[in-house]
């Protein structure tokens, strides 16, 4: 039964190669080297392919055929994201539209000057979310909690050709707990901690909550510290729509002091309510429900 390890799909050279064809020839024809590049994960990748097409076969419910499609097609928009950030990072930023769903709740939320959590999933493409900020006069820190440790070398190279540098500060957690200080110190700063809610990390604590008709594991964290704190919480999301168009979604959770399982039921539904309008956006590429033989 595979496990989620702390790193995520994707190579130093495979960025190279987009930013290589983003700046020679563009964004769409950019896209064009996905139908190689998802092709031989659909190909090769066979535990990938067997965690995803459960997703959409037993999860989704999709008929068989339907659901291989999917999986490349899922390959596909997962890549269309890696472009898109690493475009609106090297000054490409006007190629993109976009929209705000909820954006008023947000700056509500900050009024109080207490700092915030989002909470996010690997859904979509959250990463590109503080380049929208930037031009709606959202001025707040955001820190991303993470436990993603080989982004090191990528993240160095996408600054290396980005037009400017990535105001988002990163806090990667300790198992000496020295994260929780740097999440107090940042929201005692009134800025905003953004969790990602969907990866449980074998070894850390977990709650389990049904998602799309099964039972999962969730981090404990998240919904631990962001129960206890006594500060706004919200759930945002960043989805990819056709022709270079992105939708930016924010909710406002209701959360009851010290009660980290009802906050992640409202998650999980919030959750779900995205994955029905974006199927194909679930980047999960492990036994994320434990049930895959």
């Amino acid at each position: 039964m595979a496990k989620w390890t702390g790193k995520s799909r994707g190579t130093l050279l495979g960025y190279r190669i987009f930013v290589y064809c983003i700046k020679n020839f563009g964004v769409r024809a950019a896209y064009g080297v996905l139908y190689f590049v998802a092709s031989w994960y659909f190909l090769f990748l066979t535990k990938s392919n067997r965690y995803i097409f459960y997703y959409f076969r037993e999860r989704l419910g999709w008929t068989h055929p339907k659901g291989r499609l999917a999986v490349w097609r899922n390959y596909f928009v997962f890549g269309q994201t890696i472009i898109d950030k690493t475009a609106i990072g090297a000054g490409l930023r006007d190629r993109f539209t976009y929209e705000f769903d909820g954006i008023d709740h947000l700056k509500r939320m900050m009024e109080d000057r207490k700092g915030g959590v989002l909470i996010s999933a690997h859904i979509g493409n959250f990463e590109i979310a503080e380049r929208f900020f930037g031009e709606i006069d959202f001025d707040y820190q955001i820190n991303l909690v993470t436990t993603d440790f080989e982004h090191g070398v990528i993240k160095e190279y996408l600054e290396s050709v980005s037009d400017r540098k990535s105001s988002i500060k990163f806090i990667f957690i300790k198992e000496d707990m020295s994260h929780i200080f740097a999440i107090n110190q940042a929201l005692s700063n009134n800025e905003l901690i953004c969790f990602t809610g969907d990866r449980y990390f074998e070894g850390s604590k977990f709650l389990e909550e049904e998602l799309l008709g099964k039972k999962a594991k969730f981090p404990a964290g998240p919904f631990l510290i962001a129960s206890r704190l006594n500060v706004p919480v919200a759930y945002v999301y960043v989805m990819k729509e056709p022709n270079l168009h992105y939708h930016l979604y924010t909710r406002i959770a209701q959360v009851k002091h010290r009660d980290a399982q009802g906050l992640l039921q409202s998650y999980v539904q919030n959750l779900e309510s995205m994955l029905n309008q974006y199927p194909l956006q679930w980047f999960n590429y492990f036994d994320f429900w434990e049930d895959v033989d």
